[in-house]
């Protein structure tokens, strides 16, 4: 973008057309007179270039003016520029990976797992400016990836996680612990914990409750998601005979407990029973803890008046080299 700070000053150009009247009027009214015998030879005479070009000092004059006219009014080009302040929240997923979780009853053909990690990966693409970790459970707990922002390799880290990589069993308290020692040293505006399991707390050091205050401490925020239907769900067994073979299993999970954690902690429970959902989980999640994004707008300006002022400075030295030589004046 192009603006004059003070265009004010344009106003003055108005005087080079008035300059230019009084210059050819001028010419016009300058005539010399000179006696001689015979003017036969004197009109085969041709004009000479530098008389052909007498008026170029004049030009040069008035674009030395119309350039100082313009770097007064102070030309300055501009670019607009946005300053983005963000305030991320620092996330950690903790992912339920007992042998419970291979029960097919979030969507046909896929295990909770399987579902439980599609829709967390997409959970993952919608963030920006979060740091994001991950925590795996069923007998025990470990981190399976620290805080990042490089989603890819988060992602990639989800995709490795399988049943049986951890002795089984449901260790939630286990879980909330490890995932608030990922998250007591942050200096983030928000830290959040998002649990999903299938069952009850059977195993661990730490009860789920003491882990529940543990976080409040740390002001860590716990959404907790009971995964499974309601009543019976299809299990997959291998059967030495007849190979692999469903059958029914009871879907047992501590909402009682998971909705207590949430409330210590000012999170909230939500219960999924199929893939769509835990799908509205986690988008009512995402809505819940949103980034802080800040956008100012502001314009830089660069002034332009000194190119304005040598241009007219080079034709004025232009001017004043010709006057002296080519175009030089007896007296």
């Amino acid at each position: 973008m192009f603006r004059f700070a003070n265009p004010e000053f344009l106003i003055l150009l108005a005087i080079i057309p008035i300059l230019i009247y009084w210059y050819i009027r001028r010419n016009k009214l300058s005539s010399a007179t000179i006696r001689f015998s015979n003017l036969k030879n004197l009109k085969q005479i041709s004009a000479t270039p530098t008389r052909r070009y007498r008026h170029i000092l004049f030009v040069l004059r008035m674009g030395v003016i119309a350039l100082l006219i313009v770097a007064f009014a102070r030309p300055q080009s501009s670019s607009k520029e946005e300053k983005v302040l963000t305030e991320g929240i620092d996330i950690v997923l903790a992912m339920d990976v007992s042998s419970s979780m291979l029960a097919e009853d979030l969507d046909r053909h896929k295990n909770r797992l399987e579902v439980a990690k599609e829709v967390a990966t997409e959970f993952i693409k919608g963030r920006t400016n979060d740091r994001i970790g991950m925590v795996v459970f069923s007998g025990k707990s470990y981190t399976q990836c620290p805080l990042t922002l490089d989603y890819g390799i988060l992602i990639k880290f989800l995709d490795e996680i399988k049943i049986g990589m951890i002795e089984d069993g449901t260790a939630i308290g286990m879980a909330l612990a490890t995932c608030v020692n990922r998250l007591k040293n942050s200096k983030a505006k928000s830290k959040v914990v998002i649990l999903l399991t299938d069952g009850r707390n059977n195993r661990g050091e730490i009860d789920p409750i003491t882990a529940a205050q543990i976080a409040k401490t740390f002001n860590v925020r716990v959404y907790t998601i009971g995964a499974g239907t309601r009543g019976q769900a299809m299990y997959p067994v291998d059967d030495p005979f007849l190979g692999k073979r469903y059958v029914p299993m009871q879907v047992d999970i501590d909402e009682e407990l998971l909705a207590k954690i949430a409330d210590i902690t000012g999170g909230k429970y939500f219960r999924a029973t199929d893939k769509k959902s835990l799908e509205k989980v986690y988008h009512d999640i995402g809505e819940m803890e949103k980034t802080k994004i800040e956008i100012k707008e502001f314009t830089r300006y660069t002034e332009k008046f000194v190119n304005y002022v040598l241009a007219a400075l080079a034709l004025l030295l232009l001017e004043i080299v010709l006057a002296n030589t080519r175009f030089r004046k007896i007296p």
